[in-house]
């Protein structure tokens, strides 16, 4: 349960890091898509 509720926010996190790219704010952007990615494939061992 907690595994699926983790890529989900993952994504939407990655999916406003993407966005925030686009919009040229690129420091944000990447911090979101590092936290994304700290949230979904390690998340469930980072939280668990």
């Amino acid at each position: 349960m907690w595994d699926t509720i983790l890529w989900i926010a993952a994504v939407i996190i990655g999916i406003f890091g993407i966005i925030r790219l686009v919009q040229r704010d690129f420091v944000m952007g990447a911090v979101l898509i590092v936290i994304a990615l700290l949230v979904g494939p390690g998340g469930v061992s980072l939280f668990t």
